[in-house]
């Protein structure tokens, strides 16, 4: 039983992760210049929903039906930073840096979920997110640093 709960709490946690992470990216793209990047961020604004859905999905598959449909405290006050930067003339730098600062959220807790063992049921799934929210956060360090550089 106490597996069955650590697996569902891990659940949820990554479930709040990827409302943080989509709002973050809408936020993101209502400020982002650059179109292609804009375009970046509303797509993986959309994974990520998608990303939190099957992972609602699977829980209810297991019985579970007190599922939250909102992000956390802590990434309301990120994206509330984020706004206030891009508001203070920070640009596209400010954005995406504050993104990536929230994709640091959700590797984290995409990291702690594997290293948790969590049943079969869950892994594979977590672990192909996991790829995608880790190239994501790559590609906007990458953006990010030639953009400083420039």
């Amino acid at each position: 039983m106490a597996d069955t709960k650590k697996t569902h709490d891990t659940i949820h946690t990554l479930i709040e992760c990827c409302r943080d992470s989509q709002q973050a990216y809408i936020e993101a793209a209502e400020h982002i210049s650059d179109s292609r990047l804009r375009h970046f961020c509303n797509e993986r604004a959309l994974e990520r929903s998608g990303f939190a859905g099957d992972l609602t999905e699977r829980l209810r598959d297991f019985g579970e039906h007190h599922l939250k449909t909102e992000g956390s405290t802590g990434g309301a006050v990120r994206r509330a930073w984020m706004d206030v930067k891009t508001k203070l003339g920070g640009g596209d730098h400010a954005v995406l840096s504050s993104l990536e600062s929230c994709e640091d959220q959700i590797k984290h807790a995409y990291e702690e979920a594997m290293r948790g063992g969590l049943n079969h049921e869950f892994d594979s799934l977590i672990r192909t997110q996991a790829q995608s929210i880790y190239n994501a956060h790559d590609y906007i360090r990458g953006i990010r640093d030639r953009k400083n550089a420039a």
